[in-house]
């Protein structure tokens, strides 16, 4: 069976690694348990969590075991990395409400069972923590001046907020994480993303401390001068995906995150914010986000000119079904080649993706509505258009819809209420107007 190490590293998983050759070897020599944290901080995750979920499921499509920690406990303090402001703080009973929503959302990716894939709530051992007990068995072996030269906590030391005592401990409690999963789960890799390296680091460096005393009864120097062995554990951070065109992190839109959720961000919505991805990180992202086999991938990649859709087609389809099922998948490849047509008319394209042998629902369509090429001579207001295509029954009722920002045309949002509309604005002889977060209509334009 292929070693994960190398799916990651051929995938684009790996941003930094605290010892790829000793990691490899064990992913050679023994079953690897290794962990993610997600903390419960909203009842559901969002684009951002995917490559950690990904990287999750190919550990246990390698055979290997996976364990995803839902953050009751580090959810009530707040992790500063990579922030400029403190974590709201929420109460235990949101928390919980929202570490349900997590637990459904990750059974989406992962089977679990005893011996396949674990979710432990990290609350479990440190809610009942005694904090003097704490300070005395964990504190000790931390460095004030190494946590502060720290990334995850220089941005947020030097911030106008500065850093709270409550964020300085979160540290403390993601390391005591991975020991008690190392000790308890024979747990030997954290996975986090980039801004995680101290955290991750810490926790490696606490267990050697830890292990050091339990094994041999010295400290770590003491035990590395002796030339000392004892179980290792790993770390390992994936990479930071920005837009190039935004320049902000993948996985924002103009309207804030996207959520795994149905209820938050609709399949549609999900399919789209795939689709139109931009042509350069078309590759990267089928790496990251779907099983499809790199040969495949590269040879998507490859494609050029108008071609990159169809690629970007295949993306969403595969992303929207790990999430959302198939079902929801065809129903929104179906509303996204009824509104915009497929990609590849003419069928150049082979791939072995679930989306080339599926007959689709057609019936779910959006709306059309036909417009004469004559009419945008001139150029039509947002305000005409949208009455002409019954998203509006007026043009007071129009007006509204900029001014409350719910009038978006080619997924843009609109926010002159004056702004004309020419042929130049035409995207595949249409236009398509949205009106709030689910009513769709296509104006298509005839010669």
């Amino acid at each position: 069976m292929s070693n994960p190490y190398d799916i990651f590293k051929e995938r684009g998983f790996i941003y930094q690694c605290t010892d790829d050759e000793g990691l490899r070897r064990t992913f050679e020599t023994e079953r690897v348990t290794a962990y993610v944290g997600f903390d419960a901080t909203a009842d559901s995750l969002h684009v951002g969590s995917l490559i950690p979920i990904m990287a999750l499921a190919w550990l246990q499509k390698t055979g290997h075991r996976p364990i995803a920690i839902v953050g009751g406990g580090t959810t009530m303090v707040g992790d500063p990395s990579g922030k400029t402001e403190a974590r709201q703080i929420l109460s235990r009973d949101q928390i919980k409400r929202n570490m349900e929503g997590l637990k459904s959302q990750l059974s989406q990716y992962l089977e679990f069972a005893p011996e396949q894939a674990l979710m432990i709530d990290n609350g479990d051992w440190l809610l009942g923590l005694n904090y003097i007990d704490f300070l005395r068995d964990v504190g000790r072996h931390f460095s004030i001046n190494r946590m502060l030269a720290s990334e995850s906590y220089r941005m947020r030391y030097e911030s106008e907020s500065g850093l709270s005592f409550i964020e300085f401990n979160y540290m403390l409690l993601q390391a005591y994480d991975f020991l008690v999963l190392f000790q308890d789960h024979g747990c030997r890799l954290q996975m986090g993303g980039q801004d995680q390296w101290g955290n991750i680091v810490a926790g490696i460096d606490l267990i050697r401390r830890v292990r050091a005393l339990q094994t041999h009864g010295v400290s770590l120097e003491e035990a590395a001068s002796g030339g000392l062995a004892f179980e290792r554990a790993y770390g390992l951070t994936f990479p930071l995906l920005m837009d190039p065109k935004s320049g902000e992190k993948f996985g924002k839109t103009h309207k804030g995150a996207v959520w795994l959720d149905k209820d938050k961000t609709p399949p549609y919505e999900f399919f789209q914010f795939w689709r139109n991805a931009p042509d350069e990180m078309v590759g990267q992202l089928l790496g990251l986000f779907t099983f499809l086999p790199m040969d495949e991938v590269r040879a998507l990649t490859a494609l050029e000119g108008k071609l990159i859709n169809r690629a970007k087609e295949i993306l969403a389809y595969e992303v929207t079904a790990l999430n959302h099922g198939h079902q929801e998948a065809s129903k929104a490849y179906s509303a996204s080649i009824k509104t915009f047509g497929p990609a590849d008319p003419e069928g150049r394209v082979r791939t072995s993706s679930r989306i080339a042998g599926l007959e689709f629902d057609l019936s779910e369509e959006v709306p059309t509505t036909t417009l004469t090429s004559e009419q945008l001579t001139q150029g039509l207001s947002v305000l005409d258009l949208f009455i002409a295509s019954g998203l509006a029954s007026s043009k007071s009722e129009a007006r509204r819809l900029v001014r409350g920002g719910g009038a978006y045309v080619n997924g843009q949002r609109i926010e002159q209420e004056d702004r004309l509309f020419t042929r130049a604005d035409l995207e595949d002889q249409a236009l398509i107007l949205r009106a709030g977060k689910k009513r769709y209509h296509r104006l298509l334009v005839q010669e």
